[in-house]
């Protein structure tokens, strides 16, 4: 047997292309000419300086250098092996664990993961009302990726820790690399700076970037997903405990009152109560899990009792909560973040009765068409209405906690939050 096959263990490739051209006497000049390659490229394959070579480089190689049969299977195994050696063997990094599970989001995860898996969008913005659940739809989505199409995924909390600077930016680059990647930037709401971005999408062509904010930042190509509550229950439902489960909001508000409160069952006479909490609090994830919390001391008509004297006096259960902010918090800083013509048209809105379309909203508003559709455009984004099914085009509706906030004589208050 040709000694060189012994090699095929133990050799790589290089060496087995320095062992090769010696033993027919070429140069690296020589053997450069015949397979019309560089000398610069021989003398780097046979040092190890080219990790993978090509295809095409390697067939060139095995012809000039007169290989057949066995010994050119050998020689194309080796080049294939140094290849795969290179290639990294860690596992792609995962998202964080998600503490709970995820409830009545299933066509919005969808639409996330095929914008970035099926359509290739690159950047994606999902905004939306505080507590509304745009982490929790961005981690459901990060851990379809990560396990169906094998991404990596890089989290990073922006509203702790906001930029980027160069070490960081230096690292990332290194730790992406070409690898197919998320990189989700969770609390953009300070904003994210274009140039960092588009340094990223240069130097990883793979990388996918997923932010989360209240309110979407003009980025050039970037695609927005408003994230609107939950779906709640029509009164026509009231009634009927099964149909109820099925809605968005009582889904998530019994999976939470099942943890809280083990064995409990829909029954029909509570039925309305729970329908009702779900539409006071707008099917608001957030809101909901708070209100749920309360579940160990007051039952679903007692809550909505209480809520119906004022929402945003109930604040968080004392354990559990971590601190987090009162029912009326994620509206007043979204409140505050309008212009006082956003401001007056949705306190205008707020007093009308039902739902309405925006050629009602310029009628109402008094302001020029184009004027008139940017606000509601900026309300949508916002959080602060929500679009709803209808026959005849896109309808809107305020949330019911504007209402309460505004009132009939459209004044814009204070928040006061529970503290």
């Amino acid at each position: 047997m040709d000694g060189v096959h012994t090699l095929q263990s133990t050799a790589g490739f290089g060496e087995l292309l320095r062992i090769r051209r010696e033993r027919i006497g070429l140069t690296q000049q020589v053997l450069a000419d015949h397979a019309t390659l560089s000398v610069r490229a021989i003398r780097d394959m046979e040092s190890g300086r080219v990790q993978r070579p090509r295809q095409e480089t390697v067939r060139l190689l095995a012809d000039a250098l007169r290989l057949e049969g066995r010994s050119r299977t050998v020689f194309e195994a080796a080049a294939r092996r140094q290849a795969l050696a290179e290639e990294p063997r860690d596992e792609p990094a995962a998202p964080p664990v998600a503490r709970a599970a995820i409830v009545g989001r299933e066509p919005e995860v969808d639409v996330l993961t095929e914008a970035l898996a099926v359509h290739g969008d690159r950047l994606v913005t999902v905004t939306g009302l505080g507590g509304v659940g745009k982490t929790r739809l961005v981690l459901e989505a990060a851990r379809r990726l990560h396990l169906t199409a094998r991404w990596s995924v890089r989290w990073t909390d922006w509203a702790r820790q906001p930029g980027m600077g160069p070490e960081r930016r230096a690292e990332l680059v290194r730790a992406i690399g070409s690898r197919p990647t998320l990189l989700v930037l969770d609390g953009a709401d300070s904003g994210v700076e274009p140039a960092l971005l588009d340094e990223l999408f240069q130097r990883c062509p793979g990388l996918r970037v997923l932010i989360t904010a209240r309110v979407a930042q003009p980025l050039p190509g970037g695609q927005v997903i408003p994230l609107a509550p939950l779906p709640t229950p029509g009164p026509e439902l009231d009634h009927d405990p099964v149909a109820l489960a099925e809605v968005g909001a009582v889904r998530l508000l019994l999976s939470h009152l099942r943890r809280l409160r083990p064995g409990y069952r829909l029954e029909p006479e509570e039925a309305p109560a729970v329908a009702a909490l779900c539409r006071l609090l707008d099917g608001l994830p957030g809101a909901l899990e708070l209100a749920a919390g309360w579940s160990t001391v007051l039952s679903p008509r007692q809550l909505v009792a209480r809520l119906a004297e004022g929402p945003f006096q109930l604040a968080p259960p004392p354990a559990g909560f971590g601190g987090r902010g009162g029912v009326g918090e994620a509206l007043d800083a979204a409140l505050d973040r309008l212009t006082l013509g956003q401001r007056d048209l949705l306190a205008r809105l707020a007093a009308e009765p039902g739902d309405w379309s925006g050629e009602d909203a310029v009628e109402l508003s008094g302001r020029p068409p184009q004027e008139s559709l940017a606000a509601v455009h900026e309300l949508l984004a916002s959080g602060l209405i929500r679009s709803i099914p209808a026959r005849d085009g896109v309808r809107f509706t305020v949330l019911n906690l504007c209402r309460r906030l505004f009132g009939a004589a459209g004044v814009y208050p204070v928040l006061a939050t529970a503290s």
